[in-house]
């Protein structure tokens, strides 16, 4: 209570998981890090000590918000943690996360689009390039005093080609505008948008077969779930032409990764760019990794310093916004925000 009185307003509580640090206790972002929390009048920190594949309960006990990347959310973390308001995540793609069970317990997940649209862009472009000028195989033979192989890798223009995204929304939209100076056409699928939305990056939206029949890049960008689980298989590979290329840049499971290993060493299409796998870390018997038509990263090629600053500082701002009581930016579970539940919690943050 206050001098006068008054109840006071309740401090907010962030827990930081421990996967945002590395092993010397270090946290994996820029300068100035933690000092940020400074800045935030009413919000405070503390880290957990210990990492799991799956948030533990006891991890959560005294949070109201908790900053968090890869590691699941399930049910059973919430148990005992009525005071938890918002899980806080660094990126976009919550497949790992339960947000039925959030949404029960009356809590928020705020994800960071903003954070991975430049970098995740960036990367569906690297592997664009790499592929068509062959990068990976003369890397390779320049290294191995190859020389005169070069003639075996001859690269091909962009100019003409075609570009067919899978998915136009805040990633796939990025892209394309990175790649207007390569002169490319461009093709989107997606059944969200209309012409107009997509008119300034000039993409013109057509049906999924289309896309794959006539794009010499297939790119994916879109979220995993029981509707998009193998939504590229074998059936859709057979469609693409024989010289074109698939990037796979969201989860793996979203591609028949048994299937696209049977067109690849067939020479049904003519390479991929996989950032995702159906098991990740990759297994390192999986096929896909001796394939000499295949650029393979582990799930990080837009971890750049960019996203990683953008990500946290995009955290800290949903965590002032909840510091003040108020409704933070980027909520997944919007129907969470009309519970009497979350209001009140929100509401014990509000100036008195």
């Amino acid at each position: 209570m206050s001098e006068k009185g008054k109840p006071m307003k309740t401090k907010a509580t962030v827990g930081i998981a421990r996967e945002l640090f590395d092993a010397e206790g270090n946290l994996d972002i820029p300068e100035p890090g933690l000092g940020l929390f400074a800045e935030m009048p009413g919000v405070e920190y503390r880290v957990f000590t210990e990492q799991h594949a799956e948030i533990a309960p006891e991890q959560v006990h005294g949070c109201h918000m908790v900053i968090s990347a890869a590691s699941r959310w399930t049910e059973r973390s919430l148990l005992g943690n009525d005071q938890l308001v918002a899980v806080l995540f660094t990126g976009v793609g919550y497949n790992h996360i339960d947000v039925e069970a959030l949404t029960k317990a009356n809590v928020m997940l705020c994800f960071a689009p903003d954070a991975v649209r430049r970098p995740m862009a960036c990367t569906i472009i690297t592997f664009i390039l790499a592929l068509a000028m062959r990068l990976i195989n003369k890397d390779r033979i320049t290294r191995q005093e190859r020389w005169t192989d070069q003639r075996q890798y001859r690269g091909e223009g962009l100019t003409g080609k075609t570009l067919g995204s899978i998915g136009v929304g805040n990633i796939g939209h990025e892209m394309f505008l990175l790649a207007k100076p390569f002169g490319m056409r461009h093709l989107g699928c997606d059944p969200h948008l209309t012409q107009e939305d997509v008119a300034d990056v000039d993409v013109e939206l057509v049906d999924m077969d289309t896309l794959l029949a006539e794009s010499d890049f297939v790119s994916i960008s879109v979220p995993l779930n029981e509707r998009t689980r193998h939504l590229v298989g074998e059936r859709e590979l057979n469609k693409m032409k024989q010289t074109a290329y698939l990037i796979s840049t969201s989860r793996g499971s979203v591609v028949d990764e048994e299937a696209l290993i049977r067109a690849l060493h067939s020479g049904r299409i003519r390479g991929a760019g996989l950032d995702v796998f159906e098991q990740e870390p990759v297994n390192p018997d999986n096929p896909l990794l001796e394939m000499d038509n295949v650029v393979v990263t582990p799930h990080s090629l837009c971890h750049t310093d960019e996203y990683y600053m953008r990500a946290w500082r995009g955290k800290l701002r949903q965590a002032a916004q909840i510091g003040r009581g108020e409704i933070p930016e980027n909520v997944v579970n919007k129907e969470v925000l009309e519970k009497p539940e979350l209001q009140a919690k929100l509401r014990r943050f509000q100036p008195v």
